[in-house]
């Protein structure tokens, strides 16, 4: 279901990536598991070959699974892919009330293991408070768990840059279609033309549906503690001009090496925090180059 509402200005670049949105959704499984007062939404596209294990998806705070838009069907053709709407985010109820992100992890690995099915062995990557969440999952997982893949992750125990958002819950029309492009371009990507039609699409749905709220958990060294618990390989990837992280990208992996000393590591040239979106294609062949190498030992 696409029920995200049209931007004011709705030229045929803006009604295109309705479009595109509406089929990906449309192509979709999608199926429904407990959360909090209410069910979590996943979506699956793909389906398993031979021995790949299924690579899911968390996407950011305030998100939805429309920040993977540009890597569903590249990834999708080569894995089953599954990707919620995390909790309180998206069509997700919210969770149980939660002071950290440990029991929030734990009912999102609930629903995944009824998705999945007991046992089933999986890659998971998360985005920044996705990466956050996965971490977490990573500390609880067992067996099932063959990686995780931390992108543009906060919450490593350092300090991270500010950055100055714009309210968007009280502005209609051009006002807040300006306001989305600003928060876009000083958190989100590296290169203002990265701002477009699509962008903007998902920026409205991903605002208007946002209810829980992450950004407080971004100043803690929560994954750090939690990823060191994790015995499954662990990687970390940046767009090199990440927002969270620039202008000090190494600083956030030796913090991640501090705690797992064989831990992968990779940056994307030229893209900004939202860098599987930005840097979508170089972005894709990584975490497939990164998955193959390490199912190779």
């Amino acid at each position: 279901m696409n029920d995200a509402p049209l931007l004011d200005t709705a030229g045929p670049e803006t009604r295109a990536a309705e479009a595109l949105l509406a089929r990906l959704d449309a192509a979709a499984r999608r199926v429904e598991t407990p959360c909090g007062q209410g069910s979590m939404a996943w979506r699956l596209w793909g389906e398993r070959h031979g021995d790949e294990p299924p690579l899911v998806l968390f996407h950011g705070g305030s998100g939805s699974w429309r920040h993977w838009v540009r890597n569903i069907e590249p990834l999708a053709a080569r894995r089953l892919l599954v990707c919620p709407d995390l909790p309180g985010l998206g069509e997700s109820a919210m969770p149980h009330p939660a002071l950290d992100p440990t029991p929030i992890a734990a009912e999102v690995r609930q629903g995944l293991a009824q998705v999945l099915g007991e046992g089933t062995r999986y890659d998971l990557a998360g985005f920044s408070f996705g990466a956050m969440l996965a971490g977490h999952v990573a500390a609880q997982a067992g067996a099932e768990l063959a990686s995780v893949t931390l992108v543009g992750a906060a919450a490593l125990g350092l300090p991270r840059p500010r950055t100055e958002l714009v309210k968007v819950r009280d502005k209609e029309g051009a006002e807040r279609i300006a306001a989305h492009r600003h928060n876009l371009e000083i958190l989100m990507v590296a290169d203002p033309r990265s701002v477009d039609a699509l962008a903007l699409v998902i920026q409205e749905y991903n605002t208007r549906h946002a209810r829980f709220r992450s950004r407080g958990f971004a100043h803690t060294a929560s994954l750090r503690d939690a990823v060191a618990q994790a015995r499954c390989p662990v990687a970390l990837l940046y767009g090199e001009r990440d927002a969270i992280a620039w202008p000090d990208v190494e600083a956030r992996f030796a913090a991640l090496r501090s705690v797992q000393t064989d831990a992968w590591t990779g940056v994307v040239p030229g893209a900004g925090h939202w860098v599987a979106y930005e840097g979508a294609e170089s972005f894709n062949a990584m975490l497939l180059d990164m998955l193959a190498r390490r199912a190779r030992g």
